[in-house]
């Protein structure tokens, strides 16, 4: 459970920092990218969390795989990335419905 916490923690810093950067530094597209992208991050770094004190492993390592997979795509394009990591981008949304999938089967009690 340790590492998955940690990058869940790290995974909320990021956003944190992605987001103020969007607010603050960025122009045009990317700054609806790194909002975009900050706020799906943050949330699924706090669900991983709280997926891991459900011990959801699984799902609390799909949540920040995801996030990663979305977010970074976005991060990526607004800093002078190529559009075709636009392409990429879905893979971490389908991510994130499997985490949230497999959470829901995980306590289903």
């Amino acid at each position: 459970m340790g590492w998955i916490a940690i990058l869940a923690a790290l995974s909320g810093a990021v956003a944190v920092a992605a987001g103020a950067f969007g607010a603050h530094g960025a122009e045009g597209k990317a700054v609806e990218w790194l909002k975009t992208g900050s706020h799906y991050q943050l949330v699924h770094a706090v669900a991983a969390l709280i997926a891991l004190r459900l011990d959801a492993r699984g799902p609390a390592v799909t949540f920040v795989v995801g996030g990663a997979i979305f977010a970074g795509t976005l991060y990526l394009m607004a800093i002078g990335g190529t559009r075709w990591l636009g392409a990429v981008t879905p893979i971490g949304g389908a991510a994130l419905i499997v985490g949230w999938l497999w959470l829901a089967w995980s306590v289903r009690g």
